[in-house]
């Protein structure tokens, strides 16, 4: 049995459909302003980003969780990227196709955030 290790990754809607049309199995490429794939360590880290900026950036933001090959992941080192519990992987843009080749499961999503949902910004 493969070992596994648990991402999150906050997206938007636009992200969300390509993943859906994938078939919950695959990242979209990144465009060519965003060299990097960044999924997180922990889901709050998450749900922070993707309440606090995909919601006023475009209404919604929904949090993915996903398992990936532990092993296969070990190539990409931790990133803390500002406070203690703020960590990423940094997945270079080129490198996706494989990282996605090493998704056990399906990505699936855990939480949805709304401008319109009550008690929502």
């Amino acid at each position: 049995m493969t070992e596994t290790m648990t991402l999150w990754r906050p997206t938007g809607p636009q992200e969300l459909e390509l993943v859906r049309a994938s078939g919950w199995k695959t990242w979209p490429p990144r465009l060519p302003d965003q060299p990097i794939f960044y999924p997180v360590l922990n889901e709050q880290y998450a749900i922070m980003i993707a309440r606090d900026w995909n919601v006023p950036a475009s209404g919604v933001g929904y949090v993915t969780r996903f398992e990936v090959n532990r092993e296969f992941a070990a190539r990409y080192p931790v990133q803390q990227a500002g406070g203690r519990d703020i960590l990423e992987l940094w997945v270079p843009a080129e490198e996706l196709d494989e990282f996605n080749q090493h998704i056990v499961g399906l990505i699936e999503v855990v939480h949805e955030f709304r401008t319109d949902a009550p008690g929502q910004p």
